[in-house]
């Protein structure tokens, strides 16, 4: 059996290969969102250009920066020391890429270059830390790999002082380790925010055996992307926290839940668990020291409330994902029926950091009341969609205005949905918060697991939370009538204010419904309506123009708008053909009009559905109007 040492020396020369290249590297980001804009393709196109050129080229795979915004991206590093990062690279460029950034020693292809990574510009180009999305994260931490290893090659985490702080944890008393995740003041990232140390303690003093520990990465929250980007990006990170877990509390196996959906995560993690046991980091003995621990993948089924720890227990078991009603806890009644315990994989991914420097130095970064960072996702309506990873404390405005670059041109933030549908809407007015759970408690929302989905004035508030509601009505267990019925009321009520028939007792009664629903069984039901009540108190006009005048000043609620035909295009035959209903009509054209753009075209009301089809297509001649309502300019358009 090898020590840490060992390992450590075997990795650093795998690692030399990566740090001081002898020849050309190419390493192409390949995650589930650069897999969304073509990175998979480009990674090909790549490796059949450095073949048919007889380059001598080294190309790898690597995770995510958390650039979304600039996918696919590509590294090219040099034996002369130079690394840069080049955005947007498709297929169709990776031959300018090649041509320009290989042709000699110094070149780089201007057009496609993002950043260097070395600390000055570097002919132009900018060094990473100074571009707007990164200069908002004072260091990372969580994401210190991300982007930079190989994701599927153990050698290079081990390299960066991975596993250390596993290491350290077996040389110490399963109490001190403890102690050391109590003192850095670490709380999980779910959404729960309740102390990782106090949960774990509860796990070590429970009697009955075999004890398990549990990694939740059923990240289900429409916008958030925060698990997915670990785990695709940094899987060890998250199994070196749960090996350490297991040691502190006297667990024995453990179980890594990660939804369906994210088949990458599911891929990457499963070969990280062969490469721990193939060095003995997992298994019997770990690294020689007597303690055995052993866990496995399990992949989600679909369903929302197995978010819920008691739900994801039920799941794991092989039954119906329903949340249970507690006492008893995971602790003392968890996986069959056995202790367990339940953490959020990027609240694992903390411990390493703490055991490798130290309860202090973590407590150092962050607020008084909230230690070391946190990671999120920006998405929605801005000009960079990303992940990143900043103090506690942090305002959320410089996430939305400095890193994301605020909502596209022209338009204005109208609303922040941070949490998942169930974590509540801030108003703009909130945009200045503090990034700590209690300023978003005070505001009646959810700091939640880190998704951030930013709302510009395009949308239309009654139409969001009816999203959320029939979400959350979808994803009900149907367990509890509370929450089952609850939920469908909401959505009833909503949909019928969207399609013009709201009443003024309507807010009443939504009111009347989340208070009823308090009483909801979990944590599901219960919050379901936050989104509803949040809106309500910041933008009650809203809901009062639907209800009392029968608009939506968003032109977006289907059942208070309708198309009509307010100009020429030569767009409008190509709109015509495509409208799936058949409702734009061509009626006779005068004499001397085209055939092609001068045709008199109408929409049949009764036949459209507004689907916008016609308007994306020819948006000079096609305008959405108050189904109900004109002004003395006549019809109100958009």
């Amino acid at each position: 059996m090898r020590t840490y040492r060992e390992l450590r020396q075997q990795a650093k020369e795998a690692w030399r290969a990566v740090e001081s290249p002898s020849r050309p590297r190419i390493a192409v980001g390949v995650t589930t969102c650069s897999r969304a804009v073509g990175a998979d393709e480009t990674l090909e196109a790549i490796r059949q250009e450095v073949s048919r050129r007889g380059l001598e080229v080294d190309v790898a795979v690597t995770g995510c920066w958390g650039l979304c915004y600039a996918e696919p991206m590509v590294e090219v590093a040099k034996p002369n020391g130079s690394r840069i990062l080049y955005q947007k690279v498709t297929a169709e460029r990776v031959p300018q890429l090649v041509e320009e950034a290989l042709a000699s020693t110094d070149g780089i292809c201007q057009e496609l270059a993002l950043a260097t990574l070395s600390s000055q510009p570097v002919d132009g180009v900018p060094p990473l830390s100074s571009l707007d999305f990164m200069a908002v994260q004072e260091e990372r931490y969580l994401m210190a790999n991300c982007g930079v290893i190989e994701p599927e090659n153990i050698d290079h985490y081990i390299a960066r002082s991975g596993y250390e702080g596993l290491t350290k944890a077996l040389g110490m008393s399963d109490e001190d380790v403890m102690w050391e995740i109590s003192d850095a003041g670490l709380w999980g990232r779910g959404g729960a925010a309740f102390s990782t140390g106090r949960k774990w303690e509860f796990l070590r003093d429970a009697k009955s055996k075999p004890k398990y520990m549990i990694g939740n990465a059923d990240e289900g929250d429409p916008g958030s992307f925060v698990n997915r980007t670990l785990m695709e990006s940094d899987p060890h990170c998250i199994i070196e926290g749960m090996i350490i877990g297991a040691y502190a509390t006297g667990a024995s196996y453990g179980y890594i839940y990660i939804r369906d959906e994210y088949p990458l995560c599911v891929e990457r993690m499963e070969l990280a668990l062969r490469q721990a046991r193939e060095r003995d980091l997992l298994g019997q003995s770990v690294l020689g020291s007597g303690f055995s621990y052993d866990m496995e993948i399990v992949r989600g089924a679909g369903s929302y409330v197995c978010g819920e720890e008691t739900g994801l227990i039920a799941s794991i078991e092989d039954a119906r994902g329903m949340p249970k009603i507690r006492p008893p806890f995971p602790a003392q009644a968890g996986v069959f029926g056995k202790p367990t315990n339940v953490n959020n994989v990027e609240t694992y991914a903390n411990v390493p950091l703490i055991l490798r420097r130290g309860a202090t130095w973590y407590a150092s970064v962050g607020t008084e009341k909230n230690k070391g960072t946190a990671i999120f996702s920006l998405s929605g309506h801005i000009r960079r969609a990303g992940v990143l990873e900043v103090p506690f404390g942090t305002p959320l405005r410089r996430l939305v205005y400095e890193a994301g670059g605020g909502p596209p041109e022209g338009r204005s933030l109208k609303a922040i949905q941070p949490g998942g549908p169930l974590g509540g809407v801030l108003h703009p007015r909130d945009v200045d918060l503090p990034l700590e759970p209690e300023p978003f408690r005070e505001k009646g929302a959810l700091l939640g697991s880190g998704g951030l989905v930013i709302v510009d004035d395009s949308a239309c508030i009654v139409d969001m939370c009816l999203y959320f509601e029939w979400f959350a009505e979808d994803e009900s267990c149907g367990r509890c009538s509370t929450c089952r019925g609850g939920t469908q009321r909401m959505v009833e009520i909503l949909r019928r204010i969207a399609d013009g028939g709201g009443r003024p007792s309507d807010i009443g009664l939504l009111r009347l419904l989340a208070d009823a629903m308090r009483y909801a069984n979990c944590a599901h039901g219960q919050a379901a309506p936050t989104a509803v009540m949040n809106t309500i108190e910041a933008f009650l006009d809203e809901y009062q123009e639907h209800i009392e005048r029968k608009r939506c000043p968003a032109k977006v609620c289907r059942g208070l708008i309708r198309y009509e035909i307010a100009g020429k295009s030569p767009s409008l035959p190509e709109a015509a053909a495509i409208c799936p209903t058949a409702a734009i009509v061509q009626r006779d054209a005068a004499a001397g009009e085209s055939a092609s753009g001068g045709a008199r075209y109408a929409i049949d009301q009764g036949l459209c559905i507004k689907c916008d089809a016609c308007r994306e297509l020819a948006p000079a001649a096609v305008r959405v109007v108050d189904a109900f309502q004109r002004d003395a300019a006549g019809s109100q358009s958009i």
